[in-house]
């Protein structure tokens, strides 16, 4: 990671008034986000301001819980002494660090068996990730139906349409390419499981195990000559 993503400023803009946060990588973004700040993405940069129309004084509070954040997960921050703060809280792992984790699964399944319960656990019918995802925006639409701006009918429909149509097709195809892989009981050609054993009759004193040496690949044959243009 380079260096320079471990820095980040919080400051009130002299100008417009409003606490911005710049710099860090997007661990950092999701941090600003989970505090409260709104993203703003431009040709040239992204960084991140306080909500609009906060009530007195909520925009320094806001400042002063990104910079306790920010900080105790590691980076440096340059803020006004207004966000100053020496508190560190307890920094709890995001919901989506255990869905991801899901993906580190597949990478490390040897058997199509592995891969398939893997994926079981984002299609499941009741309780898989993706019907949970569902739940999330049919209920963010019911939120919308009543909330009083003449845009979001508008926003209630299109949550729905995401649920009924896009989600569904992507729950329909992973479901087929979880029942395949459950139905093929083979191991992957390219990944195979260590017991880190060594067996009694090893001649190599150095084997931590007994694995295979990896293939040897053939070198890259260099490309063909260019054939030179004919002289007039």
């Amino acid at each position: 990671m380079p260096l320079a993503d471990r820095f980040l400023t919080v400051h009130r803009d002299p100008h417009s008034e409003e606490v911005l946060a710049r710099g860090g990588d997007p661990e950092a973004h999701s941090v600003l986000q989970r505090t409260g700040f709104v993203p703003v993405v431009r040709v040239h940069e992204t960084y991140h301001r306080a909500p609009t129309n906060l009530i007195e004084d909520d925009d320094t509070r806001l400042g002063i819980e990104a910079v306790a954040r920010l900080r105790a997960v590691g980076y440096h921050v340059d803020c006004d002494e207004d966000f100053d703060t020496d508190r560190r809280p307890v920094h709890d792992l995001p919901l989506g660090a255990s869905v991801a984790h899901l993906a580190q699964r597949i990478r490390e399944a040897t058997t199509t068996w592995d891969a398939a319960g893997v994926l079981t656990e984002l299609t499941a019918t009741h309780d898989g990730i993706l019907a949970a995802l569902e739940e999330v925006l049919i209920a963010t639409a019911e939120f919308h139906d009543g909330l009083g701006d003449a845009a979001d009918p508008h926003i209630a429909r299109r949550l729905r349409y995401l649920a009924d149509e896009r989600l569904q097709a992507i729950r329909s195809d992973l479901s087929h390419t979880r029942n395949a892989l459950a139905d093929r009981h083979v191991p992957h050609p390219g990944r195979s499981s260590c017991a880190e054993e060594v067996p009694a009759t090893e001649r190599e004193r150095s084997a931590v195990c007994a694995c295979p040496p990896p293939p040897r690949t053939a070198p890259t044959p260099p490309p063909p000559p260019v054939a030179a243009g004919l002289r007039r």
